[in-house]
């Protein structure tokens, strides 16, 4: 009978501590760096993203990360204007995009009763693109061809984490405007 209610007072206290552990398992304070790939509908073809958040934990199992982004492109413009003899010609411009703003995570790991190797979260942003365009020297059309979002920012993201130590994660982030993999350092 001893030996019953010492292995049944052995696992209460391991299983306490495991709930103990994931009802207190942090998030924040962590560096997320990702590269990742963006369609834009405007620029009519994927392109390479750089992408870096930092995590502070607010309340249990959500965080909030500010955020900065970076993804360029260039592109062919054909004009031509008849008025001022300017031949038609195909104009090249460079388009550089730096969103801005603040990531609202949150973490369902306790709802999918996920082991601390793994996290689970839905997201969102928001915040502003910075838009810089530059032109070809001899073109002197409308110069404002960015058909981009307005400079207002808002993304939806889903993803997961994989954390081989307690240092160093692996995450894969799917969203509406950008998905990205990378590297998060706790």
């Amino acid at each position: 009978m001893k030996k019953l209610t010492f292995t049944s007072i052995i696992l209460l206290i391991m299983f306490g501590a495991t709930i103990s552990a994931q009802e207190t398992e942090k998030f924040g304070n962590t560096l997320n760096l990702g590269l990742g790939i963006g369609y834009y509908g405007y620029a009519g073809h994927p392109m390479p993203v750089l992408h870096a958040n930092y995590e502070l934990n607010v309340v249990k199992n959500f965080t909030l990360a500010p955020f900065i982004s970076f993804y360029t492109y260039s592109k062919d413009y054909y004009w031509e204007d008849k008025h001022n003899n300017y031949p038609y010609k195909y104009y090249k411009y460079r388009e550089t995009v730096i969103p801005v703003g603040v990531k609202g995570t949150y973490y369902f790991d306790q709802l999918f009763q996920a082991n601390a190797k793994w996290d689970f979260y839905a997201a969102g942003s928001l915040g502003f693109a910075i838009v810089n365009s530059s032109w070809d020297n001899d073109y002197y059309g409308d110069r404002d061809v960015y058909h981009g979002p307005s400079p207002l920012y808002v993304d939806l993201h889903v993803g997961a984490e994989y954390h081989p130590n307690s240092r160093i994660g692996f995450f894969l982030d799917l969203s509406s405007g950008v998905s990205t993999i990378g590297i998060a350092i706790h």
